[in-house]
Order: C-alpha cells, then sequence, then structure tokens
C-alpha cells in the first residue's frame, strides 16, 4: 500500500497551486471545477510519491487552530529534495521569498536532517533529504 494523494483545503487556489509549482517542482494537473457544489480543485505531483490535491469551496470555514499551538490532527507534511544542501538552499530560497521558517535547518534526535516552513496559507512544510 501507499499513500496516494494529501488533501488541503485553502482559501486561494492559484496563490497555492503556484508556490508548490514553482518550489517544490510540482506540476499542476488541469483545473477541475464541479459547479453544482462550488468545488475547483488541482492535483499536484511530483517527481515521485504521493500528489497533492489542493481543493476550494467558498462554503468550507476557515480553519481555527493556531498554526504554532500543535493540535490532535495533521499537523505537517515532508518534502524530500535529496540533499542537506538543497534543503539549506530551498530554506533560505523561501525565507528570502518572505515564507516564514518556523523551524532551522537542523539534525533531529532520530537522525532527519529538515527545516520547517509555512506555505502562504501557514501549512507546515518539512523540507527533508
Amino acid at each position: 500500500m501507499k499513500i496516494e494523494h494529501l488533501a488541503i483545503w485553502v482559501m486561494d487556489l492559484e496563490v497555492m497551486k503556484d508556490f508548490y509549482t514553482l518550489y517544490f517542482k510540482g506540476k499542476a494537473g488541469p483545473l477541475y471545477t464541479n459547479p453544482t457544489k462550488k468545488f475547483t480543485s488541482y492535483f499536484i505531483s511530483f517527481e515521485e510519491g504521493c500528489r497533492l490535491e489542493i481543493m476550494y469551496n467558498p462554503n468550507i470555514a476557515q480553519n481555527m487552530n493556531d498554526t504554532f499551538a500543535e493540535q490532535v490532527g495533521l499537523i505537517h507534511f515532508a518534502i524530500s529534495v535529496g540533499s542537506r544542501a538543497k534543503v539549506n538552499t530551498l530554506t533560505e530560497r523561501l525565507r528570502s521569498a518572505n515564507y516564514e521558517v518556523i523551524g532551522e535547518p537542523r539534525t533531529t534526535g532520530d537522525g532527519y536532517y529538515e527545516s520547517v516552513v509555512l506555505d502562504p496559507e501557514n501549512n507546515r512544510i518539512e523540507i527533508t533529504i
């Protein structure tokens, strides 16, 4: 078995699509629209692994979770970039573009080398080897 895709409700579909395609080399599929349900989405594919589905519906309430206070439920997903140097480079690229780095590049206690950044809608992304 494998995880086929993860889905995130978003407030701005195009901004989020552009973020994941520009910084994480994702490839966006065609825009899917269901006018009856007021639903639109993109699937974003990466070089390997599961896809990311970003979805919009004007009737979905905003997330009330605090960005920094971790709570039960999905808290982050990790994207592997291939090397320590690439973790550092992408982290600095995102910082320079004014995205918030909430975890500096480091080796964790379980041996991962990672940083943690927030996407345009404050979802946590671990950038790892």
